[in-house]
């Protein structure tokens, strides 16, 4: 379930966004100032920041760009301010998209699904957690900003890993998916081995691991969030 936050001092405004964007698979959080923003937002794992500039309690470009020190979150713009140099400084400060009033309320909810949707084919090839970052489709692998080599084995071991966070995946299913037509034929070891050698380059106590955990007599999860 994904989850928007629409920062909008007018209320009315605020709630005809709401209906708009409201789908089953969105859930809408609404904020009328930036101190109730800052508290949604550090509270739950926000997926779109649909932001006013002008605000009572100060800028949405102040608190786009404090946001952007921490978080890759996507953010749409919503604002009277629609001079050149207000568009531009949107988006150099990270913006997705700079939407100027008045506008209409389908074209803006065509603009945010083209937002979620691009963030979702992007959030398939890269992921980010304490201090690692992974690029799958640059094969990029990074933990506290020192680049890791990891085999091909490993890399497709940790996508299916962390495509699938909290769930429990079967040494079968491992198996399966690691080495295709080839499974019958490898030794059930190589997996162990596999897991193994992650562990301890992604891992600060592999003996002890916090992302990579085993399930004893199933297989293993991925035991952490994107983001945490």
């Amino acid at each position: 379930m994904m989850k928007c936050l629409i920062v909008e001092d007018d209320r009315s405004l605020n709630k005809g966004i709401a209906l708009t964007l409201s789908r089953s698979d969105l859930t809408i959080l609404q904020a009328y100032d930036l101190a109730e923003a800052e508290r949604i937002f550090t509270s739950h794992k926000i997926d779109l920041l649909i932001l006013d500039i002008n605000l009572p309690d100060g800028s949405g470009l102040d608190y786009c760009e404090r946001v952007r020190r921490t978080s890759q979150v996507p953010v749409i713009f919503l604002t009277a301010n629609d001079m050149e140099p207000d568009i531009v400084l949107g988006f150099e400060l990270g913006a997705d998209d700079y939407i100027t009033k008045p506008f209409s309320l389908m074209v803006l909810r065509a603009r945010v699904m083209a937002v979620l949707k691009r963030t979702a084919a992007r959030s398939e090839d890269y992921y980010t957690a304490g201090g690692l970052s992974f690029n799958f489709s640059r094969m990029e692998f990074y933990k506290n900003e020192e680049q890791l080599i990891l085999s091909r084995t490993e890399q497709k071991l940790l996508r299916l890993l962390i495509a699938n966070p909290g769930q429990i995946l079967h040494r079968e299913q491992l198996m399966d998916k690691i080495w295709s037509q080839e499974a019958e034929f490898v030794d059930e070891n190589a997996l162990t081995v596999a897991v193994k050698r992650l562990r301890s380059k992604i891992e600060d106590n592999p003996s002890s691991p916090r992302y990579i955990k085993t399930i004893y007599g199933l297989g293993y999860l991925w035991a952490e969030e994107p983001g945490t």
